[in-house]
C-alpha cells in the first residue's frame, strides 16, 4: 500500500471530454455548464463577506463558468474543473476592481448599461448561455445601437484600486482574494464534493440538486419533492453531515483505494 495522502488530482471523466469535443453545439456547451454551475457557486461564496451581494457574486462566476466552457482547450491537458476554477476566480477578483463610473459616462447610459446588466444576467438564467445582442435588446426594451453603447460604457464602470489599503496593517482586498494554490485547492475539494454527491440515494441527491443547484429554499423543496418542510430540514442536516464524513474519509483515504463512482450528472 502507498503512504496515506491527498486525493490525487483528477482527469475529466470521458463523459465531460466528449461533450467538449461536440462544441460548438449548443446542447453539449449548456449541458457543460449545467454541470459545473456547482462548482461556479461554491467559488461564488467563497468571496463572501467583502460587501458584495451573494447573488451578484453567483452571477458573476456564472460568466466565468461561460467563458472557461468557450475557451477551454482539451488538448492542453489540464482538468476543466481547474482551468474554469481559474477563470471563474479571475472574473470574481475582476469584479471587485469593477464596481465604479468613470467621471465622463452619463447617466443615461449609466442607467441603460445597468438595465443590459440586469437583462443578460436573467437571460443567462433562463437560456443557460450568454445571450446574443438582439436578446438584450428585446429584453431590455432597448435597439440593438443603445445595447452596444452600453456595453461599451461598462468599460469605464471600475472602482478605486483593488490594491488600496483596507486598513492600517496596509493590507489590501486582493490580499483576501487567494491565489494559484487556493485555485488548485477549491477544484479537488470540489471533485470530492462532487463524486460524492452522486453517490447519495436519488430523493437525497435532488434535495441538494435543489438547494444548492436551484437555491430553492426548502419550503420550495418541499412543495416539489412533496414532503413537508420538516422532513426536507432533517434530510438536508442528514445528508450534509454525510457528505461531511465522507469528504473528510476520502481526504485520508489511499487514491489507490478510493471508491470509484459513476460519472453521471447530478
Amino acid at each position: 500500500m502507498s503512504d496515506i495522502g491527498p486525493p490525487e488530482r483528477r482527469g475529466d471523466p470521458d463523459d465531460v471530454l466528449e461533450l467538449f469535443r461536440q462544441l460548438p453545439d449548443p446542447d453539449a456547451r449548456d449541458e457543460l455548464t449545467r454541470r459545473f454551475l456547482p462548482l461556479a457557486e461554491y467559488l461564488a461564496r467563497r468571496f463572501t463577506g467583502r460587501g458584495e451581494a451573494q447573488e451578484d457574486l453567483e452571477q458573476v462566476a456564472g460568466l466565468g463558468l461561460v467563458l472557461a466552457v468557450d475557451r477551454f482547450d482539451v488538448e492542453r491537458g489540464v482538468a476543466f474543473s481547474t482551468y474554469a476554477a481559474a477563470t471563474i476566480i479571475g472574473e470574481l477578483k475582476r469584479h471587485f476592481r469593477d464596481k465604479g463610473w468613470a467621471i465622463r459616462v452619463p447617466r443615461l447610459v449609466q442607467e441603460h448599461s445597468l438595465s443590459v446588466g440586469r437583462a443578460a444576467q436573467s437571460l443567462w438564467q433562463e437560456l443557460g448561455r450568454s445571450p446574443t445582442v438582439p436578446e438584450l435588446a428585446r429584453k431590455a426594451g432597448m435597439s440593438e445601437d443603445e445595447v452596444l453603447e452600453a456595453i461599451d460604457a461598462s468599460q469605464a464602470y471600475r472602482a478605486s484600486s483593488i490594491d488600496a489599503p483596507l486598513g492600517e496593517d496596509g493590507g489590501t482586498t486582493a490580499d483576501t482574494l487567494g491565489g494559484e494554490d487556493e485555485v488548485l485547492e477549491m477544484s479537488a475539494e470540489w471533485a470530492t464534493v462532487s463524486d460524492a454527491v452522486r453517490r447519495l440515494p436519488l430523493r437525497e441527491r435532488r434535495i441538494v440538486f435543489l438547494r444548492f443547484f436551484r437555491g430553492l429554499t426548502q419550503t420550495e423543496i418541499a412543495q416539489e419533492v412533496g414532503i413537508s418542510q420538516m422532513h426536507v430540514s432533517r434530510l438536508l442536516a442528514q445528508t450534509l453531515a454525510q457528505l461531511r464524513e465522507e469528504i473528510g474519509e476520502e481526504a485520508q483515504t489511499d487514491p489507490g483505494e478510493a471508491p470509484t463512482s459513476g460519472r453521471g450528472a447530478i
